[in-house]
């Protein structure tokens, strides 16, 4: 079992499910990331597995939109010299672990998870897949195989950090002492952002595209999607999450794009139109969007650099996972090859 001795280990993840990261990935998620590499060793992997869990994407799609979404993590800051990145697909480790939590899983235990009750009711009962079933048990491999101490993930992710953390103990009360029983990592200035057209609902690459901004998106659109967010009748600019959600999402992107109080904002709008404040958010936007855009597109136009980078990190990241897979499978009792695993 890995020590707990500093630095401490943290693994997140992100599916490569669209040709763009949207604003609350960025602020809610990759902007952490790349903090964390100052003091921790960080494992950061793109869920090409987990893609396949609703619509597939054609071959093709999913191949450029792996590549893309390395390009966009390489871009925000992330530096592949301290963190491993890679695609989950070249760590055969992942589907090998997770089949045997999925024994360890009860069948009324993975259907009690939120996130899976909502999207197969999204997507409709009869195109539920096993896969969609069974993600979670999957996503617990991807954070237990690295023995990893924090995960970085939102407040919607913590019944998913719990079961994580119920099939560790579980299998470590049943075969000794394997698994590091991680806690999630929930930084309290990560900014929850929201849908622009439904403010009750995390932005998200699964809703209408209207109330999602894009990274990728040109100007133009970036700011024709703020100007047309929803606000209310009311004229005074406040954060108030309850009775002002569309003026509040606004704020809070303004606040995480410009790295200014939210208090500050207030105090500088007050008085003025909610036509200013979209037009301050459309501007902070599109200042960080566009230089983020032309680096991935610089990074996309040397294809193999990325594959390169993602093929070292994948190799740094089956040194653990292998590890991590051979104490598993001697504990639960499998007879090893001749010559090794």
């Amino acid at each position: 079992m890995s020590s707990t001795s500093s630095p401490q280990r943290v693994l997140s993840g992100i599916q490569p499910t669209s040709a763009s990261f949207h604003v609350g990935n960025y602020l809610g998620a990759v902007k952490q990331w790349v903090a964390l590499q100052d003091e921790h060793e960080v494992f950061y992997f793109l869920a090409d597995l987990h893609s396949l869990t609703l619509e597939p994407p054609a071959p093709a799609d999913l191949t450029e939109r792996s590549r893309r979404a390395a390009a966009q993590l390489l871009a925000a800051g992330v530096d592949p010299d301290r963190s491993a990145v890679f695609l989950q697909s070249h760590v055969p480790g992942h589907t090998q672990l997770s089949w045997i939590f999925e024994c360890l899983t009860g069948y009324g235990e993975a259907g009690r998870m939120t996130q899976f009750k909502d999207k197969a009711a999204r997507g409709g009962a009869e195109r539920v897949s096993v896969g969609l079933y069974t993600y979670p048990i999957l996503q617990a491999a991807d954070i237990l195989i690295y023995q990893a101490h924090y995960v970085p993930v939102g407040e919607d992710q913590r019944q998913h950090i719990e079961l994580t953390r119920n099939l560790a103990q579980r299998f470590n009360g049943r075969y000794g002492e394997t698994f590091v029983v991680p806690d999630a990592y929930i930084t309290k200035e990560a900014a929850k952002i929201l849908d622009l057209q439904d403010p009750s609902a995390k932005m998200s690459k699964s809703r209408p595209d209207a109330g999602t901004l894009n990274l990728m998106d040109e100007p133009s659109v970036l700011t024709k999607k703020i100007k047309r967010a929803v606000t209310d009748t009311d004229t005074s600019i406040r954060f108030d999450p309850a009775a002002k959600p569309g003026v509040s999402n606004l704020l809070a992107i303004l606040s995480a794009v410009t790295s200014t109080p939210i208090a500050t904002l207030e105090a500088e709008l007050d008085g003025q139109g909610y036509g200013t404040l979209k037009n301050a958010v459309a501007d902070a936007v599109v200042a960080f969007a566009e230089p983020f855009s032309k680096r991935v597109n610089e990074l996309m136009d040397d294809p193999a650099e990325i594959d390169r980078v993602l093929a070292i990190g994948a190799e740094r990241a089956r040194a653990v996972a292998d590890a991590t897979v051979a104490e598993v499978y001697d504990k639960v009792g499998f007879v090893p090859p001749l010559g090794g695993r």
